[in-house]
């Protein structure tokens, strides 16, 4: 197994993290990364939606319609009371306008959503390279069936990807392994998109269509001041971490290219009882990560916000405020296009990044 940052992000989260002997011999795959609480604990539920802001509709749907094989609706009809309550949750400035376009895995309800605004004008990038190292929203995970066949299906529709195609062993926490097929491909908007497959009777890491394919499943960041930031998903959100570790990068022979000996802290969050719907985060140790030039939030091109479901919209509201995490908007009703009738609210993570929590009625 190569031991990169890229094999770590996106592979060996599903490895790493040590839990109870009891649990590991309850789970016939001794899947490492087996939910460590029960779902009636949760308050934050899985990731439910992705938001990317972009100005290219024709490559956003080349990628995730034609090569990640994603189902579209869109534009979709959005009354101007209701763009005007998502402009000021998201604090769109009023002369920027969008089309909204839904994303989805038909067939695989627990898969992330994505809603694609595509933008009137251009506003400042996110990110301004494919560099590892940037900080902000890093990529959005696509388990499937057969990652040599998605690998040629992406290539053939004109995306490259960060190295070719990886597979290698992973150990399970019997002491047996199987094996890992992955890609990480450059999406539009420096979003990078992984094909993932788990082989040897792995469950993938994500429920899969008919078709073999899946996901997105989750969503990797890569952070400064991590305890931070996952204090603000473990308290405010009431989330659990599954894996925290530290590990070195294979430099300048890993996937990410990165400085050779180049330490980090890799930390993996799941709402509580579930097995899908999870962030990656990373925190470099010993070198210096390139900052970006603008916040890592909407209205910015990339991926500008998480939407979270919750139990208890009030709750996570009252963590916010005794926690000090900045509340963007207040809760407020909405029918949104994505999830429906609920109470919303937005927060603002602590690089500044957009999250967005609902509690449907």
């Amino acid at each position: 197994m190569k031991n990169n940052l890229l094999t770590v992000i996106l592979i060996f989260v599903m490895t790493t993290v040590n839990i109870s002997s009891a649990l590991a011999e309850s789970n016939d795959n001794k899947d490492a990364l087996a939910p460590k609480s029960s779902t009636s604990e949760a308050l934050a539920l899985p990731l439910h939606t992705a938001t990317i802001a972009t100005t290219s509709l024709q490559q956003s749907l080349l990628f995730y319609q034609k090569g990640m094989g994603l189902s579209v609706k869109g534009p979709i009809a959005i009354d101007q009371k209701t763009k005007q309550l998502q402009r000021d949750l998201w604090q769109i400035p009023d002369d920027i306008d969008w089309q909204t376009y839904h994303l989805y895995r038909q067939g695989v309800e627990q898969a992330i959503n994505i809603q694609l605004l595509v933008l009137n004008k251009a506003t400042p990038s996110i990110h301004q390279s494919w560099d590892g190292r940037e900080l902000g929203p890093f990529s959005l995970g696509f388990p499937n069936d057969n990652t040599v066949a998605l690998d040629k299906q992406v290539r053939a529709v004109g995306f490259g990807s960060l190295n070719a195609l990886e597979s290698y062993p992973i150990p399970r926490t019997d002491g047996s392994s199987y094996q890992i097929d992955e890609t990480i491909f450059n999406g539009p908007d420096f979003v990078h998109g992984v094909a993932i497959t788990r082989g040897n009777g792995m469950p993938q890491l994500g429920p899969l269509a008919a078709d073999g394919m899946g996901g997105p499943a989750y969503s990797a960041m890569v952070i400064e001041n991590s305890e931070q930031h996952l204090t603000f998903y473990t308290d405010v959100l009431g989330m659990e971490i599954r894996s925290d570790r530290e590990f070195k990068s294979a430099g300048d022979k890993g996937a990410m290219n990165l400085p050779n000996g180049t330490v980090f802290r890799f930390a993996i969050v799941y709402s509580k009882g579930a097995t899908t719907g999870h962030m990656l985060f990373v925190d470099y140790r010993n070198i210096e990560p390139i900052r970006p030039k603008t916040q890592p939030s909407l209205p910015n091109l990339g991926l500008g916000m998480w939407t979270f479901p919750v139990t208890n919209i009030d709750t996570v509201l009252a963590n916010a405020k005794t926690s000090g995490t900045q509340i963007v908007h207040d809760k407020t009703s909405i029918n949104s296009p994505i999830y429906g009738k609920a109470d919303v609210a937005t927060l603002r993570a602590p690089n500044g990044f957009l999250i967005e929590v609902f509690q449907a009625n």
